[in-house]
């Protein structure tokens, strides 16, 4: 074989592109990572670990931080599951009907984006007040939204809404109608083919919408405190007693604080990308 015949016969193992190589843009992401996320949680750690540990256990065990982490944990926690199911209805309706205004509500959706959470807490607070909108016609049935654990859970499933939509809609416009009508041609019911074709296929997604509502809620404070109230042990959040401790120049005890927040939402966050694993694994 002659060697410009072998010469076009060898294997290319390097791909030239139009970006850079691997080793730098792996350097650049791991830098840039490193400076933007890395950096401020462990610099977050360390002045935590300045303190010794029966100062730090006495800050993050106080009864007024520890009904704050149940109110923020909880209120987070409800306000994703409401986000999961509805969420799931709106992603669905955009996607699969055609309405009059349909843009018009799509653009809805990311509201909460590009408002100013100030603006979203005062809106909320107007709404939901005693004398509100809407807080008014529950007044008589001794029903109060504003400046209670509702009125929190109210403002962060408004500010999760669209991390769930966004995330569904594209998982439900590659799912493949065409397989629905198949299940329903061979007598399949309704609920057979949501229980076994569409929930498994925009599972993933769901949970990944659902993770990222709840870590934005989990750290959501400009809409909570206007809604909240800011009682002790009844309405205050964990992120509210941060800001009261580095008002006072407490720096350690808001990050003490701050780290018991970091770790619960990481094992929170790692347990929910773990279901979501085993989800994409199942055949």
């Amino acid at each position: 074989m002659s060697p410009r015949l072998f010469g076009k016969f060898r294997p290319q193992f390097r791909q030239h592109s139009v970006i850079p190589g691997f080793g730098l843009t792996l350097g650049f992401t791991l830098t840039y990572l490193g400076l933007l996320v890395m950096l401020p949680i462990a610099a977050l750690v360390l002045t935590a670990a300045e303190m010794a540990f029966t100062d730090f256990w006495e800050v993050i065990s106080t009864p007024q931080v520890v009904h704050a982490y149940k109110i923020s944990f909880g209120t987070a926690f409800v306000a994703a599951c409401i986000n999961a199911v509805f969420g799931f209805i709106v992603a669905w309706t955009l996607v699969r009907y055609h309405f009059p205004g349909k843009r018009f509500v799509d653009a809805l959706i990311d509201i909460p984006f590009a408002m100013p959470t100030a603006i979203s807490g005062i809106a909320l607070t107007a709404l939901y007040a005693s004398d509100g909108w809407l807080g008014r016609w529950f007044e008589p049935f001794g029903i109060q939204i504003a400046f209670t654990t509702i009125g929190i859970t109210v403002a962060l499933t408004f500010i999760g809404l669209p991390f769930v939509v966004r995330t569904l809609q594209p998982a439900l416009e590659d799912l493949d109608k065409e397989v629905e009508d198949a299940a329903e041609s061979l007598g399949a019911s309704r609920w057979q083919i949501f229980y076994r074709i569409i929930f498994p296929s925009v599972f993933p997604a769901l949970a990944t919408g659902f993770t990222l509502a709840l870590a934005r809620a989990l750290g959501e404070y400009g809409s909570v405190i206007f809604i909240a109230g800011n009682m002790p042990m009844e309405t205050e959040i964990a992120p509210l007693i941060i800001v009261q401790h580095l008002d006072r120049h407490d720096i350690h005890a808001a990050t003490a604080i701050a780290v018991v927040m970091l770790v619960a939402s990481f094992v929170l966050m790692f347990c929910i990308n773990m279901i979501q694993w085993y989800a994409r694994r199942r055949p």
